[in-house]
């Protein structure tokens, strides 16, 4: 295998994404993606338990795409909410060559029974929502933390959730509902630290700082 071979679990998740691009999600079987690779069961349990796990690496590609950006040339020197803006467009356009496929996977946890693909999936928000905190170079201490995680989560899921039916070029409408978002988001957090009173402001210090950056 050269250098340039992606891994065999890079490899299998393509090669599930592309079968569902062929059929829908529902009807991928691992069985199928092993047999259409030429690779045993075996060899795809030793990646994947389950098929769900496909579905976790699928995002955690976008997660890692989300990091990436932020390593780009003069992303730092940018304000906050374009840093934000920045990352999350990033995490949904690295999904954009499988939207339909996206869709169906999270339509698939949200069906009743599923109670346990459910609660990974607030799991996975949690995770993303952290890392874009980090990204963002967000240094915020309890309790804005708290307040800051929560409103993160629900523009984030409100961004994914236009995003999937978005058939805009280059998912613009999107990002203008980004825009907006942040602009109403940056405002909120400016009246919030007007209203901390002087003794809070003191106690939390650097964390109120870094709710500018």
């Amino acid at each position: 295998m050269s250098e340039d071979t992606p891994p065999l679990s890079q490899r299998i998740l393509d090669g599930a994404l592309d079968l569902a691009e062929r059929c829908d999600w529902e009807a991928v079987r691992l069985h199928t993606v092993a047999r259409q690779m030429g690779i045993s069961l075996d060899d795809v349990r030793r990646c994947y338990r389950e098929k769900e796990e496909l579905v976790d690496a699928w995002f955690d590609r976008a997660d890692s795409a989300m990091l990436r950006a932020a390593d780009a040339e003069g992303f730092a020197a940018l304000d906050s909410g374009a840093r934000i803006h920045g990352l999350l467009m990033a995490w949904l356009e690295s999904l954009a060559p499988h939207r339909r496929v996206t869709r169906q996977m999270i339509l698939g946890k949200l069906e009743p029974g599923h109670l346990h693909y459910q609660l990974g999936g607030l799991l996975r928000i949690s995770r993303t929502v952290q890392w874009l905190r980090e990204a963002g170079g967000r240094t915020a201490t309890l309790p804005w933390r708290a307040l800051e995680e929560t409103s993160l989560s629900a523009l984030y899921l409100a961004a994914f959730l236009r995003w999937l039916y978005d058939d805009s070029p280059g998912s613009r409408a999107t990002s203008r509902f980004l825009e907006s978002s942040l602009a109403l988001w940056g405002k909120c957090e400016k009246v919030g630290k007007g209203r901390v009173p002087r003794t809070t402001q003191a106690a939390t210090g650097e964390a109120t700082a870094g709710l500018a950056d």
